[in-house]
């Protein structure tokens, strides 16, 4: 029986195995340092087959900087780390689709490589920017100042310092550039090939984000720099101009498999179309045109035929006949009566909208909110005080959302900070869609700025502090996002319950206007009954299993039996369910059920994808009936079977019962 691998997925192997079978001829072997041979790739072998003519010398054009190869190093090493599901922390967790990650991206991202893989179709982040500052990300490739001049030669062979070191002349530019590098490589894989990404920068770093953005998505894939004016007026004390913009860079995963971009229109647009329907949003408008050539008669239920109007003149439809004819059994066309008249009216279906053009203002931004004070204004709404400094407006996201973003399509946001971008993502669904996010931020800590020399930092961390301890919360950004998220959901969905109330009472004296009115109120319910508000909390922690599960080949079975069980203490049954699926490539975000089999807990997940079992001593008519449901996937623990016959004994219950099932033990 296969043993699970329960670390995230070596990114260096699969990269060796994709070159490989390209150029078989460049794979060698050579022995690790357990004496074990593994494949490697002969990088001038390799060389030599990109180019059309021998290579003979070093010199060649690149962008690079201390650190670069060991930041490429770092995104492709697997870790022993999973993700613990939070039920209690979540909303709706048996419901959504949504998801929120607490932990370092870095690990994140390598952790969903599979399950999340060729699946987002659009990312947008906003990154820390480089102010000189001190990351709160310390990877492991980034360097302390004498590894560093060490590293880039700033001294000759006698010592002697060949330029002055200042801190503007790359340290903290190298540093900054490893963090994001390593990063966006993992980004990149989780994209669909018709992803789009947005990354917002100013003008500290846009030049060498663009360089590490045309290597890792290739220049060909560069769409635009996107200028947004982020401040409106101010700026007096400003030395030489007062800054008001700062930059988006767009790339796509294939520029050729991209589809058109368009503006979101605004939401007092939007209000004319009132009705919702599987295929989009749309409005009731009238068939019948003043002036054109379709002209034939149109029979009426009650038999009456529409072909003159009341002066005697031929009427001109809007389509065709045989559009009509298809449009009327489609249920695009209508014939109701109005005003004791009958009336042919069509769904006039919401537009996708115009090109967005590369330089925009709060003006072309929904509603005129799109300026970091209203994203403070977005916040402030559900806390009534300043808790983020600096957070994205929700308008900005939306207005980045509307740029070819499908109905059913999953958003990514691993510097989610304030969690704009859920917002954004569930009102973005108004149109009665089901788009889904999935946002990551760093478990960091507040209470250090509250030492800030910043008065208005040390201001915004008090008031998040004072926030949370009324609450009886930790002092972290996570704890204050999911606050916000949980209560953005809430006043979206009673905002529609709200307008349908409206309706309710506006029918009592709008009798003409009833069938519509009742039509727009079951729109509204509907639409708030099936919008998506929660979010199911997963937050990075140290593997499930202990260290001997890793290394049981150093241990005799003798010496295996007196040692610790593999799997840690405190990990519950849901723990090693979701650890299971990363490894098995499957979604956080599905439905899932426990039940009991003879008084042994069984999960299924999503209907059969996989099914797992963790009690100890399974008996034999518990494993058929599991192997009976033909699951495409089970799981087990190692020490679910009393010796190697029972799992021996297991494998061939699943190769008689359900021969397609893959199982593995932990």
């Amino acid at each position: 029986m296969e043993k699970m691998r329960m670390e995230s997925v070596n990114m260096t192997e699969q990269n060796i195995e994709k070159i490989g079978a390209l150029f078989p001829n460049c794979i060698t072997e050579t022995v690790d340092e357990n004496g074990k041979l593994k494949k490697a790739i002969n990088f001038d072998i390799l060389r030599q087959m990109l180019t059309e003519e021998a290579i003979v010398g070093d010199e060649k054009y690149e962008f690079t900087w201390v650190g670069k190869k060991a930041a490429i190093v770092e995104a492709n090493k697997p870790i022993r780390k999973t993700l613990r599901p939070c039920p209690d922390e979540s909303k709706n967790w048996d419901s959504t689709e949504n998801l929120y990650i607490e932990g370092d991206n870095l690990e994140v991202l390598k952790l969903l490589q599979e399950s999340y893989l060729g699946k987002v179709k659009m990312i947008y982040i906003d990154p820390p920017y480089n102010t000189g500052n001190d990351f709160v990300y310390k990877d492991n490739y980034t360097t302390d100042t004498n590894q560093y001049a060490e590293q880039i030669g700033v001294f000759n062979e006698d010592n002697n310092r060949l330029f002055h070191n200042t801190e503007t002349n790359g340290r903290f530019h190298s540093d900054w550039c490893s963090m994001l590098y390593a990063r966006l490589q993992l980004a990149k894989n989780l994209l669909t090939d018709d992803g789009v990404i947005f990354i917002s920068i100013d003008d500290s770093e846009i030049r060498n984000l663009k360089n590490i953005c045309d290597e890792i998505f290739g220049g060909a894939n560069f769409i635009a720099q996107l200028i947004w004016q982020n401040k409106k007026g101010g700026g007096n004390d400003s030395t030489h101009i007062a800054i008001e913009h700062e930059y988006i860079l767009t790339y796509a995963k294939n520029k050729v498999l991209l589809g058109e971009f368009y503006e979101s229109y605004s939401a007092e647009y939007i209000k004319r179309y009132k009705e919702v329907d599987d295929v989009g949003r749309f409005y009731w408008d009238t068939f019948k045109r003043k002036a054109g050539k379709q002209y034939y008669p149109i029979t009426c239920p009650d038999g009456t035929i529409l072909e003159y109007d009341d002066d005697g003149n031929a009427i001109s439809w809007l389509r065709s006949k045989e559009r009509f004819d298809s449009d009327i059994k489609a249920g695009e066309i209508r014939i109701i009566k109005v005003n004791d008249k009958w009336s042919v009216q069509f769904k006039q279906r919401i537009p996708l909208g115009k090109t967005p053009r590369s330089i925009f203002t709060t003006n072309t931004v929904i509603s005129d909110k799109g300026t970091t004070s209203a994203g403070a204004n977005d916040v402030y709404e559900y806390f009534k005080k300043d808790v983020f400094s600096n957070p994205k407006p929700v308008a900005l996201i939306e207005f980045l959302l509307g740029f070819g973003l499908g109905k059913d399509d999953i958003v990514l946001d691993f510097f989610s900070g304030s969690g704009t971008t859920a917002e954004a993502v569930m009102r973005s669904n108004l149109d009665g869609n089901h788009r889904k996010f999935i946002l990551v931020q760093l478990d960091e800590n507040i209470d250090p700025m509250l030492n800030s020399s910043s008065a208005n930092a040390k201001r915004v961390a008090e008031n998040a502090v004072s926030v949370l301890d009324q609450l009886k919360l930790p002092h972290t950004i996570p704890e204050l996002a999911k606050i916000r998220i949980k209560r953005a959901g809430d006043s979206i969905k009673q905002k529609l319950l709200g307008e349908a109330a409206i309706n309710l009472f506006a029918i009592d004296f709008n009798r003409d206007l009833e069938q519509e009115l009742n039509q727009r109120t079951e729109s509204k319910l509907d639409l708030a009954s099936d919008l998506d508000i929660g979010f199911r909390v997963f937050k990075l922690d140290e593997s499930n299993m202990n260290s001997v599960y890793y290394s049981a080949d150093d241990y005799s079975q003798d010496m295996l039996s007196m040692l610790e069980s593999n799997i840690k203490d405190d990990r519950t049954d849901l723990d090693l369910l979701f650890g299971c699926l990363l490894e098995w490539g499957l979604p956080l975000s599905l439905p899932y059920k426990s039940e009991k089999i003879e008084d042994y807990t069984v999960h299924t997940y999503n209907d059969g994808d996989l099914v797992a079992c963790f009690e100890e001593n399974i008996p034999e008519t518990v494993i058929k009936e599991i192997a009976k449901r033909k699951p495409l996937r089970a799981v087990f623990r190692d020490s679910s079977f009393a010796n190697s016959p029972a799992k021996i004994n297991v494998t061939e219950i699943f190769k008689l019962l359900a021969p397609d099932t893959r199982v593995k033990v932990i």
